[in-house]
């Protein structure tokens, strides 16, 4: 931490009332649906799958912040928000896993498993994840997520909107909450363009094995 060259910032940010930020952004994503409509993938799994992957490259978005010290995982997991059969959402846990194929299985499955009954607890004391969901009903413009203070809650929100046509390109707002004690905007702007490189070249970026 003495060496950290955020320390500064790190002491700035946690000392605020509400210290996380939120940037949202539209992606082209006219090559990626074209891709996984041709092959009939789950728009929503290989979206998940990308940003989660994109997610796992940068080094603060691994960053957790407990008491007074940050750590940070080598892993990070999405636990995202699935609808029931009752019409009411349920959290929904996943391993991430680099291999898309190996993921997509994996996903699909703990999917189905989620939207059979609604569960809205997450493993206590664990923070090696990634929050996400879907609001496909409406392409909004901007997002707020909730968030405990005490503790500290320094997981990153995702979310995505309804995709919709412009100039004959297909696009889709995209959200990222973070805790800006760990992250800044160049972060989530290194965020954006990987994930917006994945929608550009879905086969090497996103289905191919990284070597």
């Amino acid at each position: 931490m003495e060496n950290w060259n955020r320390r500064k910032h790190f002491d700035h940010f946690r000392k605020m009332d509400y210290p996380h930020f939120n940037l949202c952004a539209t992606l082209d994503i006219t090559e990626f649906l074209k891709y996984t409509r041709a092959r009939d993938m789950s728009f929503f799994l290989t979206f998940l799958y990308s940003t989660v992957k994109a997610a796992n490259k940068i080094p603060e978005f691994r960053y957790r912040i407990r008491e007074d010290q940050v750590i940070e995982h080598q892993v990070i997991h999405p636990s995202f928000t699935v609808m029931t059969k009752d019409n009411v959402f349920a959290f929904c846990p996943v391993e991430y896993k680099t291999d898309f194929i190996e993921f997509y299985q994996h996903a699909a499955q703990e999917k189905i498993r989620a939207e059979q009954s609604v569960c809205l607890e997450d493993e206590p004391g664990r923070d090696d994840a990634l929050y996400v969901t879907s609001m496909p009903w409406v392409s909004f413009t901007g997002v707020t997520h909730p968030i405990q203070m005490s503790p500290v809650d320094s997981i990153p929100r995702i979310a995505w909107g309804k995709y919709f046509v412009e100039h004959d390109h297909y696009k889709i707002p995209l959200s990222i909450q973070v805790h800006h004690a760990v992250v800044d905007g160049s972060h989530v702007g290194a965020f954006f363009t990987l994930v917006q490189e994945m929608m550009n070249d879905p086969q090497q970026k996103v289905i191919a094995s990284e070597k």
